[in-house]
């Protein structure tokens, strides 16, 4: 399924439709813990690693990602047993570093769960906070792909029981070395702007959160979910309050 906007009004959002209500025992975080030392953490990485990598049925998935010259670098490394890395690179113009994060961690678990054989995907970021945000029911600005990324869960755990998935948390100053070779590729490319006029991306900008809310509001007229709870809000001359926005901020 493709979502070209998000629909707070989408019924996979409702209270019990929603992936962390069905499948919350198929979801684990394991935080870095700062008790401890670096090197004691790395060394559980180590140890993660040596064990799943020999498993055919364990996809590592590490991501990153790092802004330079205003273009976001996301990339993500897919470890599976007895097969060559696979690499995915995105890059793109004016978003922020949580978007470029939770993009990187979005391919990964694409590209982790569409391989055959895949029944236990492990994601390592130095952005547990980002991962985190994916399961989180209330609003937020990155919706969009939190929607995608529960949309491709949803049928990873539908399609067997024992199909899990687990997030560790890996700090840049761990200094580990599969995401250290992560973090150093974000860093090296050099970006060189092709639409530099910021008149033009504010324009466009404009345009495409117009376009959502239009259709926001649409959505929200025909929809049957509504029911009486939902009141117009008016201001004092009796005209109803409408959507807006303000410097990126719905």
């Amino acid at each position: 399924m493709e979502f070209s906007f998000f629909s707070p009004l989408h019924f996979k959002l409702s209270p019990g439709h929603r992936v962390i209500d069905n499948f919350s025992d198929f979801i684990v975080f394991n935080l870095h813990s700062k008790q401890k030392e670096n090197k004691t953490c790395a060394r559980q990485l180590d140890n993660m690693v040596i064990e799943s990598s020999s498993s055919p049925s364990t996809a590592i998935v590490v991501t990153d990602a790092s802004i330079k010259n205003n273009t976001a670098t996301s990339i993500s490394h897919i470890h599976t047993y007895n097969h060559p890395i696979t690499k995915t690179i995105h890059h793109a113009i004016h978003i922020t570093s949580s978007e470029a994060e939770i993009f990187a961690i979005r391919c990964g678990i694409n590209q982790a769960s569409n391989q055959d054989g895949i029944s236990k995907i492990i994601v390592i970021t130095d952005s547990i906070h980002m991962a985190k945000k994916i399961f989180n029911p209330s609003l937020h600005p990155l919706q969009i792909h939190s929607v995608a990324i529960l949309t491709e869960l949803r049928q990873f755990f539908l399609q067997h029981l024992n199909n899990s998935i687990k997030f560790w948390e890996c700090p840049s100053c761990l200094n580990w070395s599969f995401h250290k070779v992560v973090d150093k590729e974000t860093k090296v490319f050099n970006p060189v702007p092709l639409f530099p006029n910021k008149m033009s991306w504010d324009f466009s900008k404009k345009s495409k959160c117009d376009n959502i809310l239009n259709i926001w509001k649409m959505t929200f007229q025909a929809s049957d979910l509504k029911e009486k709870q939902f009141l117009n809000l008016l201001y004092e001359d009796n005209n109803i309050i409408l959507l807006f926005y303000a410097k990126g901020e719905s």
